[in-house]
């Protein structure tokens, strides 16, 4: 279901996170990973942009998404990579929640690059 007025994208039910640590879905044609670090909502692509790792096997701590194949960590506000890692930056979207359901802003897929 997509929100007349924007470019969101309704992904899941809210209860879906709270029961495991992050949702995978495909959003139009983008694998995206939902997660919640305290009590925000963060959406990012899936696959870590250096080795295309699955970022669902990864572990969050302190504000970060940790990669499990090679430790490198993103931040979850700007998908800034950690230092000493020859790769771009992960790709993040804004993700809300609304009622019972998370909302992905889709316009934000469409500017990755």
């Amino acid at each position: 279901m997509v929100s007349k007025h924007e470019n969101w994208v309704a992904v899941c039910p809210a209860a879906g996170l709270t029961a495991k640590a992050f949702v995978c879905a495909r959003v139009e044609t983008v694998d995206i990973l939902l997660m919640r670090d305290g009590d925000r909502i963060f959406a990012c692509e899936r696959f870590c942009p250096h080795e295309q790792a699955d970022l669902s096997q990864g572990r969050i701590s302190d504000g970060r998404l940790f990669c499990p194949r090679h430790l490198a960590s993103f931040g979850l506000l700007d998908g800034n990579m950690s230092a000493g890692w020859p790769s771009r930056d992960l790709r993040v979207y804004p993700a809300r929640i609304e009622g019972d359901t998370i909302w992905v802003d889709t316009a934000a897929m469409g500017r990755a690059g």
